[in-house]
């Protein structure tokens, strides 16, 4: 066990390091950030000052190590467009970006199991196939015409929820809430579904097939001759051997959640550092498009490395496995 942790560990590390940079080259081809940040009356003094001082003069392999040694600190230099630290500007934008995906996530993982075990259990039912048809809504459309489809029937038609912004929120300590105000509380029902939807209709989907192809198992068979009750063959045998397959695919869709948090929070404006990064790549703020897609890798890795721990405590023939090689 302590020998699959470290080799999974390093092979995160070489993971980190080639997205660090692929990212880190591809911003040089984004623009020059010099010529968003002094006005029409510069002069080529002024540039070279500014280019010295933002390090943008030195070799690319040197600009990349000092990025590296920053980032293991916590300190990911200095926002081109606002001049703060960078780890200041995205503490400030996480909270509302990391409750919006754990809602997200919560969504699709409780709606997405339940459905997934009810149309597998009522495959030939009106409700099952009427719950499969309409999911081919989310895994088809795209989030952001979701979103729109969403504001324009609760938002112009009904006016029953905001359609864009993060509402009221409080302060705890140094963390920034809406979960206990009632118009934050309204401004994340819309982003949310929106963000969950194809999640949970993929968590369904997947949660549905593979119960099905339990359910026609051996073991399946012979605990229902044995006079079992269907409550006990479907939740205490079928279900519990389905969700092994589907913690590898339901931790990878966690962290793609993040990832495509971006479109909805642009679609809905929604302050969290998914639309930080949009306006970062107008600005061509390379500081905060590193740090952002640092940050991202890091939780994708993270979530990976989880999900495999999580996989070769549940499967014993991955244990198996191991002890043979």
């Amino acid at each position: 066990m302590f020998a699959y942790i470290v080799r999974r560990m390093f092979q995160s590390v070489i993971v980190l390091l080639v997205v660090g940079l692929v990212a880190f080259s591809m911003f040089r081809f984004v623009g020059d950030p010099i010529d968003n940040m002094l006005g029409q009356e510069r002069t080529q003094a002024d540039i070279d000052r500014l280019r010295t001082e933002l390090g943008l003069d030195q070799p690319f392999p040197v600009q990349y190590f000092k990025f590296l040694q920053g980032a293991v600190q916590g300190n990911f230099g200095v926002s081109y467009r606002q001049g703060r630290p960078v780890s200041t500007i995205i503490a400030e934008r996480a909270p509302a970006t990391l409750e919006l995906a754990f809602v997200s996530g919560f969504l699709a993982i409780t709606v997405g199991i339940a459905l997934g075990v009810f149309t597998a259990i009522r495959r030939q039912g009106v409700a099952a196939n009427i719950i499969m048809t309409v999911s081919l809504i989310g895994v088809s459309l795209p989030t952001f015409l979701i979103g729109i489809l969403l504001i324009y029937i609760f938002s112009v038609e009904l006016d029953l929820l905001p359609s864009f912004g993060r509402g009221e929120t409080v302060m705890i300590g140094g963390w920034s809430t809406g979960f206990l105000t009632a118009s934050g509380l309204k401004a994340l029902i819309l982003p949310a579904i929106t963000l969950g939807l194809y999640q949970m209709t993929l968590i369904m989907r997947l949660v549905r097939s593979e119960m099905l192809e339990v359910m026609r198992a051996d073991y399946v068979r012979f605990a229902r001759a044995r006079g079992l009750s269907d409550r006990v063959i479907n939740f205490r045998h079928a279900l519990k051997n389905t969700l092994v397959p589907v913690i590898t695919i339901t931790g990878l869709q966690l962290g793609s959640i993040i990832a495509f948090a971006i479109i909805t929070e642009t679609v809905f404006q929604w302050p969290g550092v998914g639309l930080l990064f949009i306006n970062a790549i107008q600005f061509v703020d390379i500081p905060v498009m590193a740090a952002y897609l640092m940050l991202i890798s890091v939780m994708f890795v993270t979530i990976n490395l989880i999900v495999d721990l999580l996989y070769y405590a549940i499967d014993p023939r991955l244990r198996v496995d191991a002890r043979a090689t």
